[in-house]
């Protein structure tokens, strides 16, 4: 736990994608106390016909920057802590790669430990 999950437009520097993972999974670390080497990501870059958003959903100016992070974790999380989570993650992507907060769009979907099989065909968390 967390499986994070991030898209992006394609044509970024090297490194841009992977300071977003990295970011990502430190604010977890931070707000969701996510242990040491539970890293699991996956970065998919898209082409403009392929990365749809509207621009201004909310009254939130969003350009081509505009970044999804998905994370998939235990169901064990306060509103509190996803509040945390949210602004920890923006304050970090702003530093680094540079991101505004306008362009980091986050969703957080929840499942039951017994959801999670980290390999050898186990459920280790049930």
């Amino acid at each position: 736990m967390p499986l994070i999950r991030i898209s992006l437009r394609a044509g970024k520097p090297a490194g841009y994608a992977r300071a977003i993972a990295d970011n990502v999974y430190e604010a977890l670390r931070e707000t969701f106390n996510v242990p040491a080497h539970d890293f699991f990501a996956t970065i998919s870059e898209h082409d403009q016909n392929d990365f749809i958003y509207d621009r201004e959903y909310f009254n939130i100016a969003r350009t081509d920057d505009l970044v999804f992070i998905q994370m998939t974790v235990s169901n064990t999380r306060t509103v509190e802590q996803k509040k945390a989570l949210y602004r920890r993650i923006v304050e970090r992507l702003a530093k680094g790669p540079g991101l505004r907060p306008q362009d980091v769009f986050i969703n957080l979907v929840e499942v039951a430990k017994e959801n999670w099989s980290f390999g050898l065909g186990e459920a280790q968390y049930a």
